[in-house]
């Protein structure tokens, strides 16, 4: 297994390209098949673009040569040069860098994890329900579906049943599934700009014409939306990726009305609407349109765990028909025991109350963080995005400042940032400032730290 860290700076197909080349070199033999590119996009949950770019870097380099039909072989040009000893001790001595402070802005506390009940609910299902000598549902287990039926229900507002959930690996697998049931019937995709670059990039990977659409106060221009003719939108309306708006009402009927009319598909993703603050979250866009034209997509990434790998859409009936008839409906891409357990955790009442738990403490860490900001950056700073998920946004504002200067300053420093240009893909700039990662107690003290660089950043 290759280890490829989607925190780092190092763009996922440069980290996958150097795994292999120091695979090849430690462990293969002149003629060996590498595996396909779907096998290893779905073995790291990658795109087939990021794959296909490490594999064609190997390419050009002479490691593997490709062969019609059949895939990637190791190269005997010049392999004997490859067992070269230096480089292998070179790539073992190799370590991820450590930071004294990360404000990585989707991470939980591991201590946050509920590991008591989940170990007590694993052993019961493995012991009790497991049955290791068939293939689970393709779709997700039924029990694990009725759950996530009930809960989205009861929570947001959602009209759904358990046919209509289809259990995914996280956000990428879900998308790329979309992507993949959708293109024989449209072709051009629309998103909200500044907007989360993965989707972006999985509809692109797949051949669709990407149209950008800007946002206002209120979310996504519908207006504007209209003018691309695109037939598929992908929007986060409950909390709006990455400037935290939320689509009123009134932009949310204007959204379904002109989708419905034109015979389109709304993907709404209802990022960070579990974890709000300060009010209640709009009941979802997919129970306004009674499940006509919106996929609703949703993670346990959050809330529970970004390392449990579980995901989730509510879609139509005619897109539940095409996956029934897909080779993807065959086989999970989730462990049945993972879906085995985070059934019972929810059946058994743990979820609910772990989300109170969750909410409570992360509105704790929530509000410590602005007073950090607010304490020792005043009005060096202004916070353009609060009042829900695991982050702030915030941007100078004083004339002067180097955003370059200061991820140079942090890195020295060992203080991990995390620009919101980097993963929005428009001129939009800010600093996503994540507390989920800290305990409580350590947050003053990080953001004093991280205050000596924010102002090395400005000029003199």
């Amino acid at each position: 297994m290759y280890i490829l860290d989607t925190k780092s700076k190092m763009p996922l197909h440069i980290q996958l390209y150097k795994a292999i080349k120091e695979d090849i070199i430690a462990n293969y033999k002149v003629g060996d098949k590498l595996p396909s590119i779907r096998k290893v996009a779905t073995l790291y949950n990658l795109s087939k673009n990021t794959v296909e770019s490490a594999y064609a870097q190997l390419y050009a380099e002479g490691y593997v040569e490709s062969r019609s039909k059949s895939g990637y072989y190791v190269s005997e040009l010049f392999f004997d040069s490859f067992r070269d000893e230096s480089t292998i001790a070179h790539a073992a001595n190799a370590t991820p860098k450590t930071y004294r402070y990360d404000f990585f802005p989707a991470q939980l506390h591991k201590e946050d994890f509920p590991l008591k009940s989940w170990k007590r609910l694993y052993n019961k299902v493995v012991t009790d329900e497991v049955d290791f000598g068939s293939y689970p549902d393709g779709q997700g287990e039924l029990v694990l579906r009725e759950q996530i039926a009930a809960y989205l229900r009861s929570s947001r507002g959602v009209v759904c049943s358990a046919e209509h959930i289809i259990i995914t690996n996280g956000f990428i697998g879900t998308m790329e599934l979309i992507a993949k049931l959708l293109k024989e019937r449209y072709s051009d995709f629309a998103q909200e700009m500044p907007g989360y670059h993965i989707a972006r990039k999985i509809f692109d990977a797949y051949g669709y014409t990407v149209h950008p659409v800007g946002i206002d106060a209120q979310g996504l221009k519908v207006e504007s939306l209209k003018e691309t003719g695109a037939p598929i939108v992908y929007i986060t309306p409950s909390h709006q990726y990455p400037t935290g708006v939320a689509m009123p009402i009134a932009r949310r009927q204007q959204l379904i009305t002109h989708m419905q009319r034109i015979g389109g598909i709304i993907i709404e993703d209802d990022y960070d609407s579990e974890l709000a603050y300060y009010t209640r979250p709009i009941p979802s866009l997919q129970g306004l349109d009674g499940g006509s034209c919106v996929v609703y997509l949703g993670t346990f990434a959050k809330a529970l765990s970004p390392a449990v790998r579980v995901g989730y859409m509510v879609v139509p009936e005619w897109i539940h028909a095409l996956y029934k008839e897909s080779y993807d409906s065959h086989f999970s891409d989730v462990s049945i025991t993972t879906q085995l357990t985070l059934a019972a955790f929810m059946k058994e009442g743990h979820w609910e109350r772990h989300l109170r738990r969750m909410r409570t403490l992360n509105k704790k860490k929530h509000n410590t963080m602005k007073e950090a900001l607010l304490a020792h950056l005043g009005d060096s700073c202004k916070i353009v995005a609060e009042g829900g998920g695991l982050s702030l946004l915030i941007v100078p504002t004083k004339e002067g400042f180097d955003w370059q200067k200061l991820q140079t300053l942090a890195e020295q420093k060992g203080i991990a940032i995390y620009l919101a240009k980097e993963r929005s893909g428009t001129a939009f700039e800010a600093l996503r400032m994540g507390f989920g990662g800290f305990r409580l107690e350590e947050i003053d003290e990080a953001v004093r730290a991280f205050a000596k660089v924010w102002f090395m950043a400005y000029s003199a």
